[in-house]
């Protein structure tokens, strides 16, 4: 056993990087190179980092499976912290395997969170809220723990689950506190601080009002016919319709909604649907077309009668019909919700997050940008764009294409 790589892997498991770094600094066999990289990344040099982790990797060569599994697993989560949601995700189940079949339990362990973390990034929560359940997290060291209990509490937060949020994140700082590390317990209070600041906004009878997380949760669980503009959907008691890729009808059901339980004027729908400025008769036509479209939709939950200066919404088996809208509206606000979280991202890791083409998100960044709300570091396929964090953003809440149909 080297007792200088000892003391630096110690060194780093207490949050020392620098201390790491001191004892393997001058050396390059491949089990300093790991180390150096880890530290590096703990510091926040994750370019270099990556690469460090890549040449240990290369070092210790195809007969240490369990080392080279181990830098595998190094290299996808700086892959994570870098917001390079492309990485390759074979490369990580087949180092989780190789740990397993060495006897590293608690890497192999490692490997399946930081896969779970980052399907909980991309938004496939069901996904990941498997991948987190086979860990049996009791079993793990407390900055494991505590870890674990970010990703339980991301997954309970997407699904508006305030309560489950609040104990998971509880759990997550007891942890973090009994690991002693610094950078751990700060992510923690960080990711707590979203269960304090406003979720959405609900907009009823003519009034609005900031929600906070449990708040939406309680409104969710209300008879009221909710029209769901963070994830473009019209619910009712578990029952919901999804009109993320009928735009214009969802407009429609937002001004009706909006205007509930008076009736809304044509020549507003036809400027909140169609952005019509002088509505003509051919307007007016496809209005009435739409209005059926969206009749139909909604059928079994709301209905939609004429009136006569427009169209009015009715739900009869409903106490009322709130609007739930994102704290601020943007046309972007999807992508600010992903910056808000103070990261470095690629314009092709935002895609994918969103379910979007990188033209697409390419698009909005620059439109981001040029009104001063986002901004980039870097060029070409090194570029990355970051916002400084905005209270009000949670991501769960600002994701549309994320829980489609959920």
């Amino acid at each position: 056993m080297d007792p200088v790589i000892d003391a630096a892997a110690g060194a780093l498991a207490s949050g020392d990087p620098l201390g790491a770094l001191n004892r393997v600094a001058l050396r390059n066999d491949a089990a300093a190179l790991a180390l150096r990289g880890i530290a590096m990344a703990q510091i926040g040099d994750l370019p270099r980092a990556r690469s460090l982790v890549r040449a240990a990797a290369r070092a210790f060569g195809p007969e240490a499976g369990v080392e080279r599994a181990r830098c595998a697993v190094a290299e996808a989560e700086i892959a994570l912290a870098l917001r390079d949601l492309t990485h390759p995700t074979l490369p990580l189940d087949t180092a989780a395997d190789a740990l397993d079949r060495g006897g590293d339990r608690l890497n192999a362990a490692y490997a399946r969170y930081l896969a779970a973390r980052r399907l909980l990034l991309i938004g496939r929560v069901e996904d990941a809220a498997r991948a987190a359940g086979v860990l049996d997290a009791a079993a793990l060291p407390a900055a494991f723990r505590a870890a674990h209990g970010l990703v339980v509490a991301g997954i309970a937060v997407r699904r508006l689950r305030a309560g489950e949020a609040r104990a998971a994140l509880a759990l997550a700082q007891r942890d973090a506190r009994r690991a002693g590390v610094p950078a751990l317990l700060a992510e923690v209070e960080a990711a707590a601080l979203v269960l304090e600041t406003p979720a959405a906004r609900l907009v009823a009878r003519g009034g609005e009002r900031l929600l906070k997380l449990d708040e939406v949760e309680r409104v969710m669980a209300t008879d009221a016919v909710i029209v769901d503009a963070s994830r473009y959907a019209v619910r009712h008691e578990g029952r919901a319709v999804v009109l993320a890729s009928r735009p214009v009808l969802f407009a429609l059901a937002r001004s009706l909604a909006t205007a509930w339980p008076g009736d809304a004027p044509r020549e507003a729908l036809l400027a909140e649907a169609f952005h019509a400025r002088h509505a003509d008769e051919s307007h007016r036509a496809r209005l009435r077309v739409e209005i059926g479209r969206l009749r139909k939709a909604l059928e079994g939950i709301a209905d939609i009668t004429a009136t006569r200066r427009g169209f009015r919404l009715s739900a009869p088996g409903a106490a009322e019909v709130v609007v739930l809208a994102p704290p601020a509206d943007d046309e972007h606000a999807a992508v600010l919700a992903l910056l808000a979280d103070g990261e470095l991202w690629s314009s092709s890791a935002l895609a994918l997050a969103l379910g979007v083409s990188q033209r697409t998100a390419q698009r909005a960044l620059d439109t981001l940008a040029s009104a001063g709300k986002v901004q980039s570091v870097g060029r070409a396929r090194a570029r990355r764009w970051m916002t400084p964090p905005t209270p009000g953003f949670p991501t769960s809440l600002l994701l549309p294409a994320l829980l489609l149909g959920r």
